[in-house]
């Protein structure tokens, strides 16, 4: 599959910003199924500073600072990238998912993802909740499957619930969230039997119902899970649609969770109170369309 992702933020501000300095995240990770072909970032105003780094988790960063007096500001990530389906561990590796959790100590890069972090605090009330899927002696695969099947069964959707301050605790008794909220609750999940598991930020293509078009820029960002497998890799899991992330899913980055692969944050100097838009915009692109072509971080 072969797609153009399109994701614009504006900040509207009440009064004058004379100084920011800001980290995007909107370039998605070049990975054995995920060719970048051509990628583009538009600031304005222009920054007076741009610079390039990868972050600790191997996520593309490009630091900008804005130096002149401002009222909005606006960045537009725009990439054509081709995806295939992601690779399956074979059968011989899904040992009991107790070795899983063992077996991850013994590794330091692991450790990370098995502790606490800011967005994700390991609890018991997480481990009752997962336990029923994970029976002793269960084969890891398939006992992480049907923990990503129960949330998706058990819990509502639901934008109006939540905020980036609401504990997974709370999403956990209410049974309702967004889909940043789903990979937070099954994270806790599994870090709370042991298990090492990582928060992956990026796109997922949605259809519109039948006859209907798409809508420009009314897709969103979406999130998902990886949990890693011994001896052979990190396997992801999208708790909010219930399945193994495939073609449709696009991989911006990854951390331990929201807080390292936030699409944009920054610091400014004045303000005051201001308004956000973000539109994103998903679509498939055939052969012949001229974003294929070659291209570079440009327009900046």
């Amino acid at each position: 599959m072969r797609y153009r992702v399109r994701h614009t933020t504006r900040y509207d501000y009440a009064s004058p910003v004379s100084l920011c300095h800001n980290e995007a995240r909107l370039t998605p990770r070049i990975l054995p199924w995920q060719k970048i072909e051509a990628t583009e970032l538009t600031i304005e105003p222009r920054p007076a500073v741009v610079s390039e780094r990868a972050d600790f988790f191997g996520n593309r960063v490009t630091r900008f600072s804005v130096q002149e007096i401002h009222l909005a500001l606006s960045v537009t990530a725009s990439t054509a990238l081709q995806t295939q389906g992601r690779p399956l561990p074979p059968s011989e590796v899904d040992k009991d998912w107790q070795s899983a959790a063992s077996h991850a100590p013994r590794l330091p890069e692991l450790r990370q993802f098995q502790l606490d972090s800011p967005f994700i605090m390991r609890e018991s009330a997480l481990r009752a909740f997962a336990i029923s899927s994970f029976s002793p002696g269960r084969p890891l695969l398939e006992a992480v499957g049907d923990l990503n099947r129960r949330i998706f069964e058990t819990f509502t959707y639901d934008p109006e619930f939540s905020t980036l301050a609401t504990p997974v605790r709370e999403v956990l008794r209410a049974r309702r969230g967004v889909c940043q909220d789903f990979a937070h609750l099954m994270i806790g999940c599994l870090r709370s039997l042991g298990l090492a598991a990582r928060y992956v930020s990026g796109y997922l293509e949605t259809l519109p119902p039948p006859g209907r078009p798409r809508l420009i820029g009314a897709d969103a960002s979406h999130a998902w899970v990886a949990v890693h497998v011994p001896n052979w890799g990190w396997l992801e899991y999208d708790p909010t649609n219930g399945n193994l992330p495939g073609e449709r899913h696009l991989v911006l980055g990854w951390g331990r969770d929201y807080g390292d692969v936030p699409p944009l944050k920054g610091i400014m100097n004045g303000g005051g109170v201001h308004e956000l838009e973000v539109a994103v915009d998903v679509a498939p692109i055939g052969d012949g369309d001229e974003g294929s072509r070659q291209g570079a971080l440009s327009g900046i």
